[in-house]
């Protein structure tokens, strides 16, 4: 049951950055019991808003109820204190410590004499996780961890606050469907405890499933709230990006031209174990299976960037020798990886840095760099994806996850490769920005690209592909047509039931 007074309280909040005003006069209410799902394309102000609950960023003008009680939110320490935690998309875990000294680090218990209680911390830590399902141990280093993994323990970490407000943002992006069952059983029961959550995300499907409320914000301002039962999927899209998206999965008929790149026995160890398969000029071919089944070492290896054990890879008809992701894109080879911010962009540069890296030094001449080229090259290719930012000289760190993605495939699309690998190219970016990508990526191979794309969303796989590659445990376990494909089909392959 909800409560009389909200939980949290939100009246005229504004906060501008340079050349953005990224919330502009937004008044929102979450009560305790109630799940309030808050939606918007990638830069219409959802995380900026949450920051500002969170104390990670400071409000321009606007007051912050608590229980009825006015509080200003002056640090993440602060929001601590009053009960209110964030579960950000991007993971805060520090790698080289284990599981239970991230989860307690800074309140450790501690005995007699001020000495911290190790036992303690491993057992309480170790309570947290069992509580979720969670089974990794409170020992474990979180560097050893899969991204998953780590996900869950972040998520451990900021419910052992016995918080009153939590803020979930995209907190299924890394997720496997029986651990997002997981994620939605815990809030459903915190829920019944009378928290309020705040979930944020671009799956509608999840959002349907768990939200009392949603509340809809675009262009930094709140254009839409209520109760769940009064939208509909297509309503809430039109909501988002403000017009009207005809498809979320444009699919055209291209015709599949000769292969181009041939993947022959590829072993690496227990991650991939003899993996074989084929990609043709103009088809995109989707690469489905559980987290750590071995489908980003697959494309890790395509690309050069691990070490290949036995096998061999041909590109147009020739074995080639892939010994550094420098020899892939010589050779035409592109990766959109699945972590942007620790493999894809360079945050501290700006969005030309970024979109040009690859070109500096093709448009070099006696070592001076054609600027004139390389900002006409961007400008069309940062007007073609739509990517939001104030200039080209913005840091990219500004920007957007959904922003951030665009930029990386700015990049690829300047030197124009053969093969396109795409790991996961749509996480955590928005429904007007995942319909374009998944157009695009038709437009590339309708240009005779070839594209391999690894994706976690069978919707997106089943929409998307021309043919679907299975994989489970190292292995290439399916290969299924787009007539034979289904949900069913591809999960009881990647499963072993099949």
């Amino acid at each position: 049951m909800t409560q009389d007074i909200p939980r949290l309280k939100l009246e005229h909040i504004y906060k501008a950055f340079p050349g953005v005003q990224a919330v502009q006069d937004v008044s929102l209410e979450v009560y305790g019991g109630q799940i309030l799902a808050l939606v918007g394309e990638n830069g219409a102000g959802k995380s900026t808003l949450m920051n500002i609950v969170n104390g990670v960023v400071q409000l321009d003008s606007g007051n912050i109820y608590l229980d009825g009680q006015p509080v200003q939110i002056t640090s993440p320490r602060r929001a601590l204190e009053l009960g209110i935690t964030m579960i950000h998309q991007e993971l805060a875990l520090i790698p080289e410590l284990t599981v239970g000294q991230n989860i307690y680090l800074g309140r450790e218990p501690r005995r007699l004499g001020g000495w911290i209680d190790w036992p303690q911390v491993y057992r309480l830590a170790q309570q947290e996780l069992d509580r979720l399902g969670i089974e990794v141990s409170a020992r474990a280093k979180v560097a050893d961890l899969s991204i998953a993994e780590r996900q869950l323990v972040e998520i451990a970490k900021a419910l052992s606050y016995q918080a009153r407000l939590i803020a979930l943002d995209e907190p299924t992006s890394s997720l496997t469907s029986r651990e997002t069952e997981t994620l939605f059983r815990l809030v459903r029961t915190l829920r019944q405890e009378g928290v309020a959550l705040i979930y944020i995300s671009h799956r509608l499907e999840e959002v349907f499933e768990l939200a009392d409320r949603i509340a809809v914000m675009r262009d930094g301002q709140l254009v839409a709230e209520g109760n769940a039962a009064e939208f509909t999927p297509n309503r809430l899209v039109q909501l988002m990006v403000g017009r009207e998206l005809t498809e979320f999965f444009p699919k055209s008929n291209t015709q599949r031209g000769e292969p181009i790149l041939k993947a022959v026995n590829l072993q690496a160890g227990k991650e991939v174990r003899g993996v074989s398969f084929e990609l043709h000029r103009g088809e995109i071919v989707g690469m489905a299976g559980l987290v750590g089944s071995g489908r980003t070492n697959v494309a890790r290896l395509l690309f050069g960037a691990d070490p290949l054990k036995e096998g061999e890879i041909w590109l147009e008809g020739k074995p080639v020798r892939l010994r550094s992701p420098r020899d892939a894109i010589r050779l035409g080879i592109g990766l959109v990886p699945e972590d942007r911010k620790a493999q894809g962009v360079f945050l501290k540069q700006s969005v030309r840095y970024n979109a040009a890296a690859g070109l500096l030094q093709r448009l070099s001449r006696f070592s001076f760099i054609n600027f004139r080229a390389v900002n006409q090259i961007v400008r069309e290719l940062v007007e073609r994806l739509r990517v939001r930012t104030p200039s080209l000289n913005q840091q990219v760190r500004n920007l957007s996850g959904g922003n951030q993605q665009k930029v990386i495939i700015a990049r690829w699309l300047a030197l124009n490769p053969k093969v396109l690998i795409m790991d996961e190219p749509t996480r955590g970016v928005d429904v007007g920005a995942k319909a374009e990508i998944h157009a695009l990526m038709n437009e590339l191979a309708a240009q005779g690209m070839a594209i391999l794309m690894i994706s976690s969303e069978l919707p997106e796989v089943l929409g998307v592909s021309d043919r679907i590659l299975v994989m489970r445990e190292g292995r290439l376990v399916a290969e299924l047509s787009r007539e034979e494909a289904s949900q069913d089909r591809i999960m009881q392959a990647a499963t072993g039931q099949a």
